[in-house]
């Protein structure tokens, strides 16, 4: 059964928020988001606050309000974001307020056991029980979609952002550029390897820059929406299929002499298209699989190729760090990915709810929201 979201809010467009108050997207059970006045938060020792200058709302954003992935009454949501540096606590060097920051939308500590073997994706915070995944903003403490926010372990994870470098240039870095480049380096795409993505999503959109990044020769879309597949050729897709009108298994092996794909990304999170992900491989291909799961997944045997195909299923959270950060910064600054296209609707913060009702409902062709302050 579709959850029928409720929007409200006590705030009024337009309206200063009270002394020492700010504006906040607030989540108030399945089903429920609330615009509410909330007190900015102060930075304490090692910590840092953030005014948020924009922001976006996010596929996961809207499985948190279908009651897919629990998160506390009254959590400020949202965990991506461009900002400028507002309070600095004590115990931090380097940072000055004003400066133009941002940060991944996995915020990992870089103290835990898996920060320290080199899996800084699935921390679990210096107490090891904040995970697993550096996934916290908007989750397990205070998000982004408010004007204020504090930025987890900035030691690790503040990112300056440089001036010639604007807002909606690397906005879309934080999560799902980061995320979908991730499951093409994880797939370990070599040079000329047929690579098919199957939805075209925002992630979906992403992973196919990133398999552009990574030198395959043939990339191949996925969908239906024609917003998307059209965007989806603007990103690096040569070929973009509509699984409405063509029998897509059938077509990649045909466009493949009959071998299949090389890499096969599934980046929705359904059953349907990672089976059809394992369909489309050849023996010995890969399946990279960053779409979030609402319910069971299922390996059928038939399209495992009985188990014996040498075929391999990775899995990818989007990675975090500053470093992380600053690599993709270099990418967008050198024009090796251009990720603004996906951003098809703006709106100012005090729209924000209806920026969440377009998102949800897919409404007027939208693939990214973007949220000024």
């Amino acid at each position: 059964m579709a959850i029928a979201t409720v929007y409200s809010s006590d705030v009024r467009k337009g309206e200063q928020a009270p002394e020492s108050m700010m504006k906040s997207a607030v989540y108030r059970g399945v089903g429920k988001l609330s615009m509410e006045y909330k007190p900015i938060p102060k930075a304490g020792l090692n910590e840092v606050v953030i005014r948020t200058t924009s922001t976006t709302v996010c596929g996961t954003d809207i499985h948190i309000l279908h009651g897919e992935h629990w998160v506390e009454d009254g959590r400020i949501m949202g965990h991506e974001h461009v900002g400028i540096v507002h309070e600095v606590g004590e115990g931090l060097e380097g940072i000055t307020v004003g400066d133009r920051v941002m940060c991944s939308s996995n915020t990992p500590c870089g103290t835990c056991f898996y920060c320290q073997k080199g899996m800084a994706a699935q921390c679990v915070g210096p107490d090891g029980k904040q995970g697993p995944g550096g996934w916290i903003l908007g989750n397990t403490i205070e998000g982004t979609h408010a004007e204020y926010f504090k930025m987890p372990y900035p030691n690790y994870n503040l990112t300056k952002i440089p001036d010639d470098v604007s807002d909606e240039e690397v906005l879309m870095i934080c999560d799902i550029g980061s995320t979908g480049i991730a499951a093409a380096e994880k797939a370990n795409i070599q040079i000329g390897d047929v690579v098919v993505v199957y939805a075209c999503g925002p992630v979906g959109l992403c992973a196919i820059a990133g398999a552009r990044l990574k030198g395959a020769g043939l990339i191949i879309g996925v969908d239906a929406d024609p917003a998307r597949m059209e965007i989806a050729k603007k990103m690096g897709a040569d070929i973009v299929l509509n699984f409405k009108t063509i029998n897509v298994i059938e077509e990649i092996f045909r466009l493949t002499d009959g071998r299949g794909a090389d890499v096969a990304i599934e980046a929705l999170g359904k059953q349907e298209t990672f089976e059809n992900c394992l369909r489309s491989i050849r023996r010995g291909g890969t399946v990279s699989s960053v779409g979030i799961y609402s319910g069971h997944l299922h390996i059928p045997i038939e399209t495992f190729a009985g188990g014996m195909g040498d075929h391999k299923i990775v899995t990818t959270l989007c990675p975090g760090g500053r470093e992380r950060m600053l690599q993709l910064i270099q990418l967008v600054k050198t024009h090796r990915i251009t990720l603004e296209s996906m951003v098809t609707h703006r709106y100012h913060f005090d729209d924000i709810l209806e920026a969440y009702d377009t998102f949800e409902h897919q409404k007027d062709g939208v693939i990214k929201t973007m949220i000024n302050f």
